[in-house]
């Protein structure tokens, strides 16, 4: 692509680089110039004016934008996705429902090295999606590039973007109550909501006391595809009443404690085919939390082991809460 100033009598044809105002108008930068736009700017006294043109091999940057999406997403509707129509060299992928975005971080890396002048931004792998949320969006930065590292980049990044929709219907929540507990009714409320918001029904709530026993029956009697527990007293050990109350259930512990805060106190395992979460009491606020990390992969069934939630640890840190007892800044040693 050649870019710079040319003189106006000789810009037809070529790609308008900074808009101009001309009389009571406005052309616009990309605009492809006519012989008419160029006696306009003539008229305006502009002896010159910069523009792009496309050399032999380049790429219009909406043919670009367009090719690129195609390759990051080639069948939209399989992978939960909608693409929108290139405009100034930019498309968007938006979530067409529920779900959590599943990247290629390492293709797209790739795809992002080919050429400065073609990007993809995304949002962080495995962040719970709306239907219509914007999930990448492709940007050509010039007006032209070179066809051959619009391939390039397209076959690095095959397939790469997708959106991972809810694979679980249902979810029963039970509730421990401890006498001078905290509000049972605005932590279901708040728990319903994140539920919902994946596409998923809370088909049952039971509220217990707060003891290993009727927790355990509760357990073994629960409806819904997953099975989450909210503690009138927080779990603060692997072995505290409702990681035991799993266990005498007949389930499995896989995971106490993660490193993102708020939600430490978290507890992922299984009861038969089922997965089973004990949240923190930071679920009782719709605020974001590591609660909400953890149902969203597991409701739209992306592998989550122990492993995976330390992982979580680099970038778990998701705000400061004034309200703890020992802030952890403006405290001298």
């Amino acid at each position: 692509m050649k870019f710079g100033p040319v003189p106006t009598a000789e810009a037809a044809g070529a790609i308008l680089a900074h808009s101009v105002k001309v009389q009571d108008a406005k052309l616009r930068k990309g605009l492809v110039l006519t012989a008419d736009h160029c006696n306009q700017l003539a008229d305006a006294g502009y002896d010159e004016v910069t523009v792009a043109r496309l050399e032999p091999g380049d790429c219009h940057e909406d043919e670009a934008a367009e090719l690129l999406a195609a390759a990051l997403t080639p069948d939209p509707q399989a992978v939960g996705l909608r693409v929108t129509q290139p405009f100034t060299g930019r498309v968007n992928l938006l979530a067409d429902g529920p779900g959590v975005v599943d990247l290629d971080a390492d293709a797209l890396q790739a795809f992002n090295c080919v050429n400065p002048m073609i990007t993809v931004a995304t949002v962080p792998q495995y962040q719970q999606m709306g239907p219509g949320g914007m999930v990448a969006t492709i940007k050509v930065i010039s007006y032209a590039v070179p066809r051959e590292d619009v391939l390039k980049a397209a076959s690095l990044a095959h397939a790469s973007i997708r959106l991972a929709a809810p694979v679980h219907k249902t979810a029963g929540l039970i509730v421990t109550d401890i006498p001078g507990g905290p509000s049972n009714e605005k932590g279901i409320a708040a728990i319903r909501g994140r539920v919902e918001a994946l596409g998923l029904a809370l088909d049952e709530v039971q509220i217990v006391p707060h003891k290993p026993e009727p927790l355990a029956q509760a357990i073994s009697e629960a409806s819904g595809d997953i099975v989450m527990i909210l503690t009138g007293s927080a779990t603060s050990d692997v072995f505290d009443v409702a990681p035991q109350a799993v266990r005498a259930a007949g389930g499995k512990v896989d995971r106490f404690g993660m490193p993102v805060d708020p939600g430490n106190l978290l507890f992922i395992g299984a009861l038969e085919r089922r997965p089973v979460i004990g949240l923190p009491g930071c679920a009782r606020s719709p605020a974001l939390n590591g609660a909400d990390w953890v149902l969203s992969r597991v409701a739209c069934g992306v592998e989550t082991t122990g492993a995976d939630i330390a992982g979580m640890g680099v970038g778990g840190l998701l705000k400061e809460i004034p309200t703890r007892p020992q802030p952890r800044a403006g405290r001298k040693a």
